[in-house]
């Protein structure tokens, strides 16, 4: 049988709109007509070997039973011809296949083209180009190939998304599912199901759910909560989801990316067939970048992308991000072993769910990183299987990467087998003197609040307190004000912000090592005889809690942190009363991990099995 593994896309969305190279890399414009068809408004050449319409064809052969490719697609308008590309890891511009340029006439009627791909031993990805000698329609076009009927599996996909007061985003969503997946002609459409969950009982469920869409009133129980609640609904459903895809709500999506997906699972072999699927995070800003696409624990306790940040409206980026190979197997790359998918779109197998059981009741922050550490499954990645992000300078926030990253990193790998390679606790010293040296006192408390929760053992996990402590982190995070008050309060100490730019916050000063020593004795004044400060001195840094200009703070005696997207800020002034408190704080915190660690090791392992089961969910959930 012929089946269908992915659509050649063309999109008018915003992203595509912004980032039309995506799609086609072209000599003139192309644009939609009467809905169904696009104009490549020639005479020029409109080359379709990008991020969304080349084919994965390395990939394709290593996760699925497919080995033999063709390309559908069809023309009318200007003559024209067409030929197959390739490229591979050394390419930088796409190379046409000898022997595979085809004549088109023109013609006021539609011609339809069935291409057998040519398979080089190289390639990474193959397409197709035109080049026309005037306007040249296209419509339907898709990529296919010949496998025997048996070999089809049967999936159910369930889309699971989680939101809380985020309509703007999870309406449009919802709308475009309906309309391009459950409302169209792909094999998809009778086999997916959409389950919102509504931690913020916002929307109205009898005017959204219709069967396929289906919206689940929730308990603020956070990600971990919701997406534990649509795992349990996606189990239940009938008949009973075979995957379940887990996607942010505060996203743009392509439904082509869930489509490939499902395609791409219908046919996946025998050594993938418990993988999960990792989708990239693109910038929705700039939505050509591709930020992260998996992620690892490092050696310092701190999560990293695997992959760096990539154009993919450039070629070379295209096919190095499907080439790229994971360099755990190196000295000093160990770490990158500990790899997983982020729950911004990760699908899993519920084979998976069934034998490892559901998240940890986290509320956010480390819910999908212990998970996938706890299957520790393969893991399926492709360009074009994607969604669009706020980048997270952008959205950053304290409570999270401070009260909710130091919390639940210390019981994932208490209570399962989570990143035995990472140091937590020095990422816990590090990261308190770091918002120590920036006068960043409430921050760094709140790092101890989550490490001192932590310590109170699996039953608090569980308990009211627990519930609501992510948005009492919020309460007890460091404050801004805007940007204009901000200014205000600068000036009066005689510091003028009339005038920022980006490189004045984010550069950093030279750091010699005179400057080391001393700040290591001092933690930028904070402790021991004052031999650093110059007085006077103020320093503008970036408001971002990741942000570690050392040589910039060193000696000042005022800091202002700026949050550039945010337009807002704060002014911070040296505390040595309040470092001594917190000091002492983390000393005691640290002389009860150490004399209670053995206890809290079998609590929390001894509680990892209920903390994850179906039964527990659903009292937790109420259902």
């Amino acid at each position: 049988m012929n089946f269908k593994i992915m659509n050649v896309l063309m999109s008018d969305a915003s992203q595509f709109v912004l980032a039309p190279s995506l799609l086609c890399r072209a000599t003139r414009p192309f644009h939609i007509i009467n809905g169904d068809a696009w104009v490549l408004d020639g005479p020029g050449t409109f080359d379709f070997t990008t991020y969304f319409n080349a084919l994965s064809i390395q990939k394709w052969k290593q996760y699925t039973v497919a080995n033999k490719f063709y390309l559908h697609v069809e023309v009318k308008g200007a003559s024209a011809s067409v030929w197959q590309t390739r490229a591979d890891s050394f390419s930088f511009y796409s190379e046409e296949i000898e022997g595979t340029r085809l004549s088109i006439n023109s013609s006021d009627e539609w011609q339809c083209l069935d291409i057998e791909l040519v398979d080089g031993e190289r390639d990474v990805i193959t397409s197709f180009a035109f080049s026309s000698d005037g306007p040249l329609q296209l419509r339907n076009g898709y990529y296919y190939v010949a496998v025997d009927e048996d070999k089809v599996r049967n999936v159910e996909l369930a889309l699971c998304t989680t939101t809380f007061k985020k309509e703007e985003y999870i309406l449009r969503n919802i709308n475009a599912v309906r309309n391009e997946i459950i409302e169209s002609d792909d094999r998809i459409s009778d086999h997916f199901t959409m389950h919102v969950v509504d931690n913020g009982r916002t929307l109205d469920v009898k005017s959204l759910s219709d069967g396929k869409v289906i919206v689940h009133p929730n308990d603020n129980v956070g990600g971990a909560g919701g997406f534990a609640r649509g795992m349990i609904e996606a189990m239940e459903q009938k008949p009973r989801a075979t995957h379940v895809l887990l996607m942010d709500d505060d996203v743009a999506i392509s439904a082509e990316s869930i489509i490939r997906t499902f395609n791409l699972l219908s046919l996946v072999n025998s050594e993938y067939e418990g993988a999960f699927v990792s989708g990239a995070m693109m910038n929705l800003d700039e939505p050509n970048m591709r930020w992260e696409e998996m992620g690892f624990v490092g050696f310092d306790g701190a999560f990293h992308p695997v992959k760096p940040p990539a154009r993919m409206d450039v070629l070379h980026d295209v096919v190095a991000s499907e080439a790229y190979d994971i360099p755990s197997y190196m000295p000093r790359c160990e770490d990158q072993e500990q790899h997983y998918a982020a729950w911004w779109y990760c699908v899993i197998p519920m084979s998976q769910i069934d034998e490892y059981g559901l998240p940890l009741p986290l509320f956010v922050r480390g819910d999908d990183v212990e998970y996938s550490r706890r299957c520790k499954p393969k893991f399926i990645t492709m360009n074009g299987i994607c969604i669009w992000h706020l980048s997270f300078h952008m959205r950053y926030n304290a409570a999270q990467e401070r009260y909710q990253m130091t919390r639940n990193c210390f019981i994932d790998q208490f209570a399962s087998d989570f990143a035995p390679l990472s140091d937590f606790l020095g990422w816990l010293r590090k990261t308190f003197e770091l918002e120590i040296r920036k006068f960043n006192y409430a921050d760094a408390a709140l790092l101890l609040d989550g490490f001192e929760d932590f310590l109170k053992g699996p039953e608090w996990l569980i308990s009211n307190e627990a519930r609501t402590a992510f948005i009492d982190a919020n309460k007890r995070a460091a404050k801004t004000i805007s940007y204009e008050e901000l200014c205000h309060e600068a000036m009066a100490m005689g510091v003028d912000l009339s005038d920022l730019t980006d490189w004045k916050v984010y550069r950093d000063l030279p750091y010699g090592r005179a400057s080391k020593i001393k700040d290591l004795y001092s933690l930028n004044g904070n402790r021991g005889v004052d031999v650093m400060t110059e007085r006077g001195k103020v320093a503008i840094i970036d408001n971002v809690g990741w942000a570690d200009p050392r040589g910039k703070i060193r000696a000042a005696e005022t800091i202002v942190s700026i949050d550039i997207p945010g337009r807002k800020g704060a002014i911070r002034k040296r505390d040595r009363e309040r470092y001594s408190a917190l000091s002492k704080r983390l000393s005691a915190d640290l002389k009860y991990f150490k004399d209670h660690k053995k206890r809290l090791e079998a609590d929390y392992k001894q509680a990892f099995s209920k903390l994850t089961s179906v039964s527990f969910w659903k009292d937790y959930l109420g259902l």
